[in-house]
């Protein structure tokens, strides 16, 4: 139980030390430090997508039969759609809010998601889950508090830009990162209560993450380079995310 609950508190811890940013950088992290941070725990998202939330999905609704896909299809696409809801009430705020804030609102909204997942997985092991291993839960959970890293310095670097103290800017960037092991938390209660649930969650989880690593976090590692840090990067993250999966 001691290593669940310190696997759904690591994305926080993630986003905990890209917000320590702020006390030792003034305005933004290396370009290609970003680009390899991104690139890497994009890989091992989508493949964690794949291995430890889609196929989990489909094995655990195995009881029907031919229809079996269903809870992972309808589920992905749930994730997918909340993302996309999500990002247009951010652009329709854009205009009318503090630019600081409104990033502040963008990165904890794409937490809860990202907590879920690790919450879900967690949960699946639990219920004893063929497809899901200790070591390929605790990858998602590491391959999402990488990417949460330049995610924290995201939100405290502006804070501090702007003119807040280095300590509240931290605490700024911290905060954004709160709902992620709450969300996590209150998701793995829940789908080891109701235990049909589980596809659903699983499924939901992966749409998200799915949504997040295609639209946003494969684009910003690429930013419109033509070198191959991000596919390699990538490449390297899926692989290991992989091997994981099938070795452990």
């Amino acid at each position: 139980m001691l290593r669940t609950v310190l696997s759904i508190l690591m994305p926080f811890v993630g986003t905990s030390l890209g917000a320590c940013s702020a006390f030792f950088i003034k305005n933004q992290i290396n370009q290609k430090i970003n680009r390899i941070i991104l690139g890497f725990s994009g890989g091992i998202m989508l493949a964690a997508s794949i291995w430890s939330l889609i196929l989990p999905s489909i094995e655990q609704s195995e009881h029907l039969n031919k229809m079996s896909f269903f809870p992972a299809a309808l589920g992905i696409c749930i994730g997918i759609a909340y993302l996309i809801l999500t990002d247009k009430l951010i652009k329709q705020a854009r205009g009318k809010s503090d630019k600081s804030k409104l990033l502040i609102f963008a990165v904890t909204l794409h937490n809860i998601p990202e907590g879920m997942a690790v919450g879900v997985v967690f949960s699946a092991l639990a219920s004893g889950s063929p497809n899901i291993t200790f070591a390929s839960a605790f990858a998602l959970a590491l391959g999402i508090a990488i990417q949460n890293i330049p995610e924290g310095a995201v939100v405290s670097l502006p804070a501090r830009a702007k003119g807040y103290s280095k300590t509240k800017s931290f605490i700024i960037g911290v905060l954004s990162g709160a709902v992620e092991p709450i969300g996590a938390g209150l998701t793995f209660l829940m789908s080891s209560t109701i235990t049909s649930l589980l596809p659903y969650l699983l499924s939901f989880a992966a749409g998200a993450m799915i949504y997040v690593t295609v639209n946003e976090i494969i684009p910003e590692a690429k930013d419109n380079k033509d070198d191959c840090i991000c596919a390699l990067s990538f490449a390297i993250g899926f692989l290991i995310m992989m091997i994981l999966d099938v070795v452990m």
